[in-house]
C-alpha cells in the first residue's frame, strides 16, 4: 500500500487503556454493518473477556466480524473462547500459527504486530496497545505507559482497504470501492505500513525525513530503542544543528535486556547533544514522536530491530498543529513528572573501552537490516479458526509485551 497524504480527518489521541478501551468496546457495541480487528495480543483477562462479549453482542446483531490474532502473542487463547467467536459467526483467523517445541513457542521471527480496528468503515484506531488487562493502571506496577489514536475522516477508508486486503478479503473492497467517507476535520494523515516484501522501511523512512525536516524540536517516545544506523546518524544530525533533541526511553522495562541495550547508545547519542529521559514509573510501551509543532505519528512501530527489519507494523502519521501540541504536552508531563533525566557521562580512563563498544555497537546496527534479510524468510500463513488449533488452545507459557 503506497503512503500519501489524506486531508479532512479528525483525530483524537488515546493514552493507555482507560481511554482506549473504552472508546474501542462503545464503538463495537455501536457498529452496524462490520468490524475488522487485528492484534498482536489478546489475553484471556478482564479485558480480553470484554473485547469478547463485545464481539459476541456485535455478532448477534447480524455484523459481520473479522478477527485476526498473532500466532505467537495470542498463542494461549484457549478453545472456548475462540469457539464462542467462531460459534457466532465471527470470522477469526492467525496470522503464522506458531507450533511448540517441548513446550516452548517457537517461530518468533516476523511476526504481525499490528494493533488495528476499523468499524463500520467510519472510525478507526491505530496504535500500540495490546487487549490484556495490564495496559490498566490497577494491574499494578508493571502496567504499561501507551498511546493509541482514534481517526474518523477519509483516512479510515484507506485503512479499512489495507486491513481487509490483510485478511486475504477484496469482496468488501470492491462493494465499497465508490464510497468515500466524509471529511471529519482538518488533520492530514497518512497511514504507513511495514512488511518484509513491498515496504520494508517505510516507517523508518518517515522518521528520518520528519527529523531531517526539523526546524525546532524531536520528542520520541519508544519502548523498544535500538534503532538502525541511519536512524541514529539523523537524530545526531539534528541535536549538532542546534535541533532540541530528546528521547523518553524505558527505565523500568519489562524486560531488562531493553534497558541495557538502549543504554549502550546513550554516550554516542550524548555526545552530540541527545538529551535522554527515562520513564521511571512503569514501563513504557509507547511508539510515538513529535517533531516541531506539526508533526506527530502514534502507532505499533518500536525503534528496535524487530520492528524496523522483522515484524509487521502499523503507524499513522499525523500534520496537525493542535494534535500535535496535545501529544507533545502528555510526553512533556512525563519528561517533568515521572521521568529521570539521564546524566553525560564524561569517561577518562575508560574511554578507550567506551570507544570500541560504540564502535562494535554501530557496526552491528550500520549492517544489521542486510543481515536481517537473510533470516527465515518462510510465507507466512493466515489460518481461519473453524475449529481451534492445539496450539492456541493450550494456556501455557509467557509472553513479552509488544
Amino acid at each position: 500500500m503506497s503512503s500519501r497524504w489524506t486531508g479532512g480527518n479528525d483525530a483524537r489521541l488515546l493514552e493507555n487503556g482507560e481511554e482506549f478501551f473504552p472508546a474501542v468496546f462503545e464503538a463495537i457495541r455501536a457498529a452496524k454493518r462490520e468490524v475488522i480487528l487485528e492484534t498482536f495480543i489478546v489475553f484471556e483477562d478482564k479485558v480480553g473477556k470484554e473485547l469478547h462479549a463485545a464481539l459476541l453482542d456485535a455478532a448477534a446483531r447480524g455484523v459481520q466480524i473479522d478477527v485476526m490474532v498473532d500466532g505467537f502473542g495470542s498463542s494461549d487463547l484457549t478453545a472456548d473462547y475462540l469457539g464462542a467467536l467462531t460459534g457466532a459467526g465471527v470470522r477469526v483467523r492467525t496470522f503464522d500459527p506458531t507450533s511448540r517445541l517441548f513446550g516452548v513457542r517457537v517461530n518468533v521471527l516476523r511476526r504481525m504486530h499490528r494493533k488495528i480496528v476499523v468499524v463500520d468503515g467510519e472510525r478507526a484506531f491505530v496504535g500500540g496497545i495490546n487487549y490484556s488487562a495490564d495496559h490498566l493502571a490497577d494491574f499494578g506496577p508493571q502496567a504499561k505507559q501507551d498511546y493509541a489514536v482514534e481517526l474518523r475522516g477519509p483516512i479510515v477508508d484507506e485503512i479499512r482497504q489495507f486491513a481487509r486486503s490483510a485478511i486475504g478479503d477484496h469482496s468488501g473492497m470492491r462493494k465499497n470501492a465508490a464510497k468515500r467517507t466524509a471529511p471529519a476535520g482538518e488533520v492530514e494523515a497518512m497511514f504507513v505500513t511495514r512488511d518484509n516484501i513491498d515496504h520494508p522501511n517505510d516507517i523508518e523512512r518517515h522518521y528520518r525525513a520528519a527529523i531531517r525536516s526539523a526546524r525546532k524540536s524531536v520528542l520520541i517516545a519508544n519502548a523498544y530503542f535500538f534503532p538502525g544506523y541511519r536512524l541514529l546518524r539523523e537524530m545526531r544530525r539534528a541535536a549538532r544543528r542546534g535541533i532540541d533533541v530528546q528521547l523518553i526511553l524505558q527505565g523500568e522495562p519489562d524486560m531488562p535486556i531493553v534497558k541495557t541495550a538502549a543504554a549502550l547508545l546513550y554516550e554516542h547519542l550524548q555526545r552530540d547533544g541527545v538529551h535522554i529521559h527515562e520513564y521511571c514509573k512503569r514501563p513504557l510501551h509507547g511508539k510515538v514522536a513529535v517533531v516541531d509543532d506539526h508533526w506527530a505519528t502514534v502507532g505499533s512501530s518500536n525503534l528496535d530491530p524487530l520492528s524496523l527489519s522483522l515484524n509487521l507494523e502499523a503507524n499513522v502519521v499525523l500534520r496537525d498543529r493542535a494534535f500535535a501540541q496535545h501529544l507533545r504536552g502528555r510526553l512533556d508531563h512525563l519528561i517533568e513528572n515521572e521521568c529521570t533525566k539521564v546524566d553525560h557521562l564524561q569517561h577518562t580512563g575508560w574511554r578507550w573501552w567506551v570507544n570500541l563498544r560504540s564502535a562494535v555497537v554501530f557496526h552491528v546496527l550500520r549492517h544489521f537490516p542486510g543481515w536481517a534479510s537473510r533470516l527465515p524468510r518462510h510465507q507466512p500463513t493466515l489460518a481461519a479458526c473453524d475449529t481451534p488449533t492445539e496450539e492456541m488452545s493450550q494456556a501455557q507459557g509467557a509472553r513479552g509485551g509488544g
